[in-house]
């Protein structure tokens, strides 16, 4: 079998550097999520999740690479600094967008501090706080929003894309430059774990870099973590 009909053999899932918000959730009074952007300290965190995929993909340089990333302000923007650290090593470096990569949708919930959450929304609320006391959080959908179940869903959606990148155009290095839910749901997916792992799970840091290495049986392990 020719190298171009092979699947994927490395995935490297990054979340989005410090946004401003993670400084100060106040934010949220006056920005949509997703246009929430990068802080300073952000952008250079980007800057360092590119040098140290460029370490980690270093034996592949030659090979076509392929970021996908959320559309998203703050992925973008993560994105950008990835790429121009990876770019004058990578040719065959290129970059496209999966709206299935966002981050999970908090509807009425988004921004509202938890304490605040009963007085404002008390039958929403209830739903939720009973989900999570059987430790189904996982289950509970945000009004108007999603629940942790749902992202997973559409994670599970994009896929499709990928390994049809591998198996007909031989892209079998992606990074995915997305959120902290986001990536757990795609691990959580990718290595067929179930829904008590993710709730185990706490997000990523920031432009942490996480990877999962696939065998030539199909099968995927999760191998290797890197804090920038």
């Amino acid at each position: 079998m020719s190298s171009k009909h092979q699947g994927l053999r490395n995935i490297y899932l990054v979340r989005h550097g410090e946004s401003i918000a993670n400084l100060d959730v106040t934010i949220y009074k006056s920005t949509a999520d997703h246009a929430v952007p990068l802080s300073a300290r952000g952008h250079k965190q980007a800057t360092a999740a590119g040098e140290a995929l460029c370490e980690l993909l270093k034996e592949h340089q030659s090979e076509h690479v392929r970021m996908w990333t959320s559309p998203y302000r703050r992925t973008r923007e993560t994105a950008d600094g990835i790429e121009a650290a990876m770019r004058p090593h990578f040719a065959k470096l290129d970059r496209r967008e999966h709206i299935n990569l966002c981050e999970q949708q908090f509807g009425l919930f988004d921004g509202v501090p938890d304490e605040d959450l009963p007085r404002l929304f008390p039958l929403e609320h209830a739903h939720y706080d009973l989900a999570e006391k059987h430790e189904g959080r996982f289950w509970a959908r945000m009004p108007l929003g999603e629940s942790r179940f749902d992202v997973a869903i559409r994670v599970h959606q994009a896929f499709g894309t990928f390994h049809r990148d591998a198996q007909r155009h031989g892209v079998h290095h992606i990074v995915v430059v997305c959120h902290g839910v986001t990536m757990r749901a795609f691990i959580m997916q990718w290595l067929h774990l179930p829904y008590e792992w993710f709730d185990r799970q706490r997000n990523p840091g920031n432009c942490d870099v996480y990877h999962i290495a696939q065998h030539m049986d199909g099968e995927g392990e999760f191998v290797y973590r890197c804090q920038v």
